[in-house]
């Protein structure tokens, strides 16, 4: 029995090699980095916002390479406006998913309910750095007042 190992055959030089027999984008998704380029965000960030949000459940090929379809990429949308726009926080924008019963398909009729919350609300949104100056005076009076009351 003499057995010969096949070689691959090198494609000539300047001949360009024919297309893997891969499913075409628009049907497996978009890769991890591709659809964080489409959000703004890095690809850390949806790693991340796939631990802390349930309804977030990319398909994984066996590769374990993350594939987002059309309904989480809107998903994500949804949440970068919660977290980043809306200011909400983590636990908080889940919160409002959780009770505005916020699904992956109705997701557009959710972002349309955020947006007249928005411009109903008579007070503006406080910027990080209000809240934090607000924040740090609040916590100067409360430790003034606890010398006073440990100094009695």
């Amino acid at each position: 029995m003499n057995r010969t190992r096949r070689r691959a055959e090198k494609p000539e030089p300047g001949k360009p090699r024919a297309a893997a027999p891969d499913s075409s984008t628009d049907e497996r998704g978009l890769k991890i980095g591709e659809a964080a380029k489409v959000i703004g965000v890095e690809a850390y960030v949806l790693r991340f916002w796939e631990t802390q949000f349930a309804l977030l459940r990319p398909k994984h090929a066996r590769s374990k390479h993350r594939f987002y379809q059309p309904r989480d990429i809107e998903t994500l949308k949804l949440i970068k406006r919660l977290l980043h726009q809306e200011g909400f926080t983590i636990a908080g924008a889940n919160k409002y998913i959780r009770e505005n019963g916020i699904d992956p398909a109705n997701i557009e009729s959710a972002s349309a309910k955020t947006d007249k919350i928005a411009e109903t609300s008579s007070k503006p949104v406080s910027t990080n750095s209000e809240t934090r100056r607000a924040l740090a005076e609040m916590r100067r009076d409360l430790e003034s007042i606890q010398k006073l009351l440990d100094g009695d």
